[in-house]
């Protein structure tokens, strides 16, 4: 069966699951004493990594990540990456479409593919013993796409029917409003499926170009995780990928900056507005990405359809119970190389915007300023716990090895990530939330029923206490 995810859902949707998971949390050394795979990494002569943590499963994961996003793009060719990832089921040099579902539907194999801001990922999942198979399926579909006319058209057609329903999901059209803001004038702020206009103009010379730009040996990462042997996968890599040019031809990508600012699409016949507030957030490599993940875990998330209510170990949540300034709200972190986004996307009756905003950002101060050593503790153990509970989920850790891949250069172990949590002390998140989000521009992105959201100096200027 085949499943394309086209939007940033996976990045967002990983770290908003982190506060539904678990409560209680395990110790570096707890952790030390659980079986966890070895990673193995080989880099072949073209440049392409291979990265295996192989387990005794009966199924495994086979991902291929490469360092192609929207973020890579220019304004004229803005959504070729989403373009791209559509016609990889298409067709190829030795498989036709219906080759590839009948191959899929007989072997049982679940084909994937996802476009970011940074990335392009193509997944397949199998029985460990068809890692082989699947692997030279990646590596066709990849390598030797046909990308024919009668396919590009019928794609563009998808990909626009597509589009008209990410415009119609407030949370998609809210959160791309604000990275346009917070990053504009940067390929940052640019939408993963680019405009209408673009997705018309398309045509298999850009798709040809932009995979001999992009799709290169130093640029894509192979990884297997489940039942799959190293070795074995290296061999199969050299045979599928080896052809792959080992030069980077991609551009140096400009460095890119956050604005403060905002931007609404008022409507004031829907009766609810949707909004975003962020700050500019950390990176994935930056030193505070574990303070400010645990302080985000704080402000938590919540729903009016929950049933703890005002019993949940959120305090932003206990006061929307009580006091109905929100139907729902959700804070985030996202990170990319270089900058990230840390905030928080809600949705409020028109007479109660006002009141919501105000309390996020009176919460975003009490942290700053007063977060207790408890409220550390459950939050790490929670974030700890949904780790190591997703530990045996290999399509989960084939998609986290791949990033860390394309961002990191390394493969980052478990256990380092847990006594980074552990060294998240209330000090250390405060001195965090100090640099990153006291009396900071925020940038904002609001629709809807808009009218009593604060003006943006007002808002401002709630992100700083006068103290006497």
């Amino acid at each position: 069966s085949f499943a394309s995810d086209t939007k940033k859902k996976k990045k967002m949707m990983a770290l908003r699951s982190l506060s539904f998971l678990g409560r209680r949390g395990m110790s570096v050394a707890a952790a030390a004493a659980i079986e966890i795979p070895q990673t193995q990494i080989t880099t072949l002569t073209n440049g392409m990594r291979v990265v295996t943590e192989s387990s005794p499963l009966q199924t495994a994961t086979i991902g291929v990540h490469v360092d192609a996003g929207s973020r890579f793009e220019s304004n004229k060719t803005n959504g070729i990456a989403h373009f791209l990832e559509h016609m990889a089921f298409k067709g190829s040099k030795n498989y036709t479409k219906a080759q590839l579902e009948s191959l899929a539907e007989q072997s049982g194999f679940r084909l994937e593919a996802y476009t970011s801001r940074e990335s392009t990922v193509f997944t397949a999942r199998c029985f460990s013993g068809d890692v082989n198979k699947v692997t030279s399926v990646l590596g066709d579909i990849i390598t030797n796409a046909k990308y024919d006319a009668a396919s590009v058209e019928e794609e563009r057609g998808v990909i626009l029917r597509e589009a008209k329903e990410i415009a119609s999901i407030p949370e998609e059209v809210v959160l791309d409003y604000l990275h346009a803001t917070a990053f504009q004038g940067s390929s940052l702020g640019y939408t993963i499926l680019g405009s209408d206009e673009n997705i018309k103009s398309v045509t298999r010379d850009d798709l040809v170009n932009y995979v001999n730009t992009f799709y290169t040996g130093p640029r894509m990462v192979l990884v297997g995780t489940g039942g799959v042997d190293h070795d074995e996968l290296v061999k199969a890599a050299e045979q599928y990928f080896g052809g792959l040019s080992a030069e980077d031809k991609a551009p140096a990508t400009p460095a890119t900056n956050f604005h403060g600012s905002e931007v609404q699409e008022r409507d004031d016949s829907d009766g609810l507005a949707k909004f975003a507030i962020a700050m500019e957030g950390v990176s994935w490599s930056d030193p505070d990405f574990f303070n400010m993940l645990v302080a985000s875990s704080i402000v938590g998330q919540w729903d009016r359809n929950f049933g703890a209510g005002k019993n949940m170990a959120s305090p932003l949540s206990q006061i929307v119970s009580e006091e109905g300034s929100a139907h729902s709200f959700m804070s985030f972190q996202t990170s990319y190389s270089d900058t990230g986004l840390w905030g928080c996307y809600a949705i409020s009756d028109v007479d109660k915007v006002e009141d919501f905003a105000h309390a996020l950002t009176q919460e975003w101060l009490r942290i700053a300023f007063n977060v207790t050593p408890s409220e550390i503790t459950r939050t790490k153990n929670r974030l700890k716990s949904a780790i190591l509970f997703s530990a045996d989920n290999t399509h989960a850790v084939n998609d986290e090895i791949g990033r860390q891949m394309l961002a990191l250069g390394r493969r980052v172990p478990k256990s380092e990530i847990l006594a980074s949590f552990d060294a998240v002390t209330d000090a250390s998140v405060r001195k965090a939330m100090m640099k990153f989000v006291y009396d900071k521009d925020p940038a904002v992105a609001a629709i809807g029923a808009t009218e009593q959201l604060p003006d943006y100096n007002r808002l401002r200027s709630s992100l700083y206490w006068l103290r006497t």
